[in-house]
This record gives C-alpha cells, structure tokens and sequence, in this order.
C-alpha cells in the first residue's frame, strides 16, 4: 500500500423526510442499503459530485444552495466521505431510478449500481446500512439532528416548512 497515496473522496446526501424517515438505496448484489453517494469527478466540488451522484443513483435532481453541508468524515482507511442533507416529501420510490451502471464480474452483464428504494425509519436505517455507513450515521452524526437543523428556519438556505428541495424527479430516463 502507497502510504503516500491521497484519500479519496466519496460525496453523497441524506434524504430526510418530516415523517422522520431516511431515503436509502439498496446496492445490487449486496444485502445492504446505502445512500445516494460515489466519488468525485476532477474539478467538480464536494457540493456537485453530491448532486451528480444523486441524480444518478436516484433520478432526483437536488438544488445544490438548498443542501445542507454536514462536513468531511473519516470512512474507510483511503477514503473519506463529505455528506450534504436535503429535506424532501415522502417521494414515491417507485418513481426512482438508477441511471448508473456496472458490469456485472460472473456474467459480464451491464447492471444498475442501485435496485431498489425505501423509506427507512430514522432508528431503523443504520441498521439497513453496511457497518461503516451506519457508524458515521450513529457516532459522527445524529439523523434527529440533521433532520431538526433542515427543519429550522435559522438553517442558511432553508426552505419554509412544506416546500420541495427537489428541483425535479427526471422519470423515464433510465437506460
């Protein structure tokens, strides 16, 4: 291992709901669950690889100045996580999507990254999440916090009570 190599760095958003529920996402082929999130792109910023990654892995397209920024957190021994939040209505997942893909390492077949949505109570999603995942959503963060600070009129950015984060859902754009 390159100890002089840089961390890399994985962006990504808490979807917050004010039935105090958490969006997740469930990783194909795995048996957990895990947000919208991936690395970043040269010259891209933490703010718009976290949108692009949304976009893509869900089909919703966030306001990037309506996003809570929650900060940079050790996640693996390489790699860090900057994780904004955003508070949406229950949004139907049916209506989410998965728009990136990988090859598929038995079959060679091209797959989503992401197949499936749900809404996760906030106590129940850590438990959902790989262990990595559910310690910075338990230890390094707080998801009644997050979801209070989203909900405070003094939050900068904050939107009044009721009103959408979401600038669109992109339907029908799958592959």
């Amino acid at each position: 291992m390159n100890l002089l190599a840089p961390r890399r760095l994985s962006c990504g958003v808490l979807i917050l709901n004010a039935e105090r529920e958490l969006l997740l996402c469930h990783v194909t082929g795995h048996h957990h669950w895990d947000l919208p999130k991936g690395g970043i792109d040269a010259g891209e910023s933490p703010l718009e690889a976290a949108v692009r990654e949304t976009a893509e892995e869900t089909g919703l397209r966030l306001e990037g100045a309506a996003l809570l920024d929650l900060g940079r957190f050790d996640y693996r021994p390489r790699k860090d996580l900057h994780l904004f939040a955003a508070l949406l209505p229950r949004v139907d997942v049916a209506t989410l999507h998965c728009a990136s893909e990988f090859s598929d390492a038995g079959s060679g077949r091209r797959l989503p990254e992401m197949d499936g949505f749900g809404w996760f109570a906030l106590a129940e999603a850590p438990r959902r999440c790989s262990g990595r995942m559910a310690v910075v959503l338990t230890q390094r963060l707080e998801l009644g916090r997050v979801l209070a600070r989203l909900q405070s009129p003094q939050v900068p950015g904050a939107w009044p009570r009721g009103r959408t984060r979401v600038a669109e859902i992109a339907l029908g754009e799958a592959p």
